[in-house]
């Protein structure tokens, strides 16, 4: 290798075995590694519902943003690639309210049902490697210079949504499943889902928005039964700043999460960042794994209006201002959910990272592939269109 000259690779934790539930396994071990080579703390994605709904994605959809694995696919990596630019070092594939009960009852078998749950880990893996590719290039150019190239590791995490974002009836934002659902019910409903996604080639399975602590001992009990082999991460939400959404406690939540040897990390996400930093430190009473958060905009969710509502929350300046806070006082991955955009995520990169440098984007390839999205949208309304009758209307 030439003086200067950097080997960037995608940084891979499929292969690791996690090991004790005190964080020193050897899925422990690998994400340290990785959060070496990412600078100390590793800044996750923003909102990807937002991004698409900022391209003029329609998401009132029971499937919400995992209706456009097959609507298109192709916007949905574009989001990707925008938020890799932006600092990210973990992608969050847009499975998180991707389920084979929600395709099926779409109309797609359970062939394709699993198919589309893989579909939603490969576009993350390739604007993975679109964007290594092309820092390769830039780095190769560099080296060439005497220049340096610092690399950019970046993980894929499988999202694994709560059951009431399959019934998208904002339930995942209270945990009040009704006495008919048990843990059984839970886990019949998670188990395939997440023997797939395992088997996809993501890096890590991030299990979000749990509500509730009867589904957090469903996905223990599911990784311990199904053999799963790569790490995870649990991550609740809350609403107070003290116990998760449903009223179970914070302190019974994390240690069913931190008694698994699979969980790497544990943490919140859609959570106001208000409530972040007291929740960090409840969180490092009980455990010695990873701390991960991703809070949302502080704004909150109308299920009824399906809906954000703007509230007391903080502004954007003032959420980025929180970050350094929050890795002071013990997060390492750190990004966003639900309104945030890679404005947020550029600005948490550079707050976290003070020698950041955001890559600029290859308007070739952004070119291309708003022509694909744009050429398959007309295909779709040209297809709608000639399934019409001479009646009937297409708006």
């Amino acid at each position: 290798m030439a003086a200067g000259e950097v080997e960037i690779a995608p940084f891979s934790l499929s292969h690791a075995h996690a090991g004790t539930h005190r964080g020193t396994g050897f899925g422990a071990r690998l994400m340290r590694e990785f959060l070496r080579e990412a600078g100390g703390c590793a800044v996750i994605d923003g909102g990807l519902a937002t991004e698409l709904e900022a391209h003029g994605a329609d998401l009132k959809d029971p499937l919400w943003s995992a209706k456009y694995l097959f609507t298109s696919p192709d916007l949905i990596k574009k989001v990707h690639l925008d938020y890799l630019e932006a600092g990210a070092n973990i992608l969050i594939t847009a499975s998180y309210q991707a389920t084979i009960q929600g395709f099926e009852s779409r109309g797609f078998s359970r062939e394709e049902s699993e198919a589309l749950l893989r579909r939603s880990v490969e576009l993350a893996c390739e604007a993975r490697e679109i964007f290594q590719g092309r820092r390769l290039r830039a780095s190769d150019r560099c080296s060439k210079d005497g220049i340096s190239s610092k690399q950019h590791p970046v993980l894929i995490a499988a999202s694994i949504g709560s059951y009431g974002a399959y019934l998208a009836d904002g339930s995942e934002y209270s945990g009040n499943y009704g006495l008919e659902v048990t843990l059984e019910t839970l886990k019949d409903f998670h188990r395939r889902r997440l023997q797939v996604l395992s088997e996809a080639g993501a890096d890590i399975i991030a299990f979000e928005t749990i509500p509730c602590k009867i589904e957090a001992q469903a996905y223990i009990e599911l990784l311990q039964e199904c053999n799963i082999k790569i790490p995870v991460w649990f991550s609740f939400t809350s609403n107070d700043g003290i116990n998760i959404v449903s009223g179970d406690s914070l302190m019974d939540c994390a240690s069913i999460a931190d008694s698994c040897d699979n969980v790497v990390a544990i943490g919140f996400n859609c959570t106001s960042p208000r409530y972040i930093h007291s929740l960090i430190l409840s969180i490092r009473k009980l455990t010695e794994k990873l701390i991960v958060i991703y809070p949302n905009s502080g704004e909150s969710y109308d299920p009824d209006k399906k809906e954000w509502v703007a509230s007391n929350g903080v502004s954007g300046e003032d959420f980025v201002s929180y970050v350094s806070k929050w890795h002071e006082a013990g997060a390492s991955l750190i990004g966003g959910c639900c309104r945030t955009t890679p404005d947020t995520i550029r600005a948490i990169a550079k707050a976290l990272r003070k020698d950041f440098y955001p890559s600029k984007p290859d308007e070739e390839l952004h070119n291309d592939i708003e022509r694909n999205i744009t050429q398959r949208q007309l295909l779709d309304r040209l297809c709608i269109k000639s399934s019409l009758g001479k009646n009937d209307t297409y708006e």
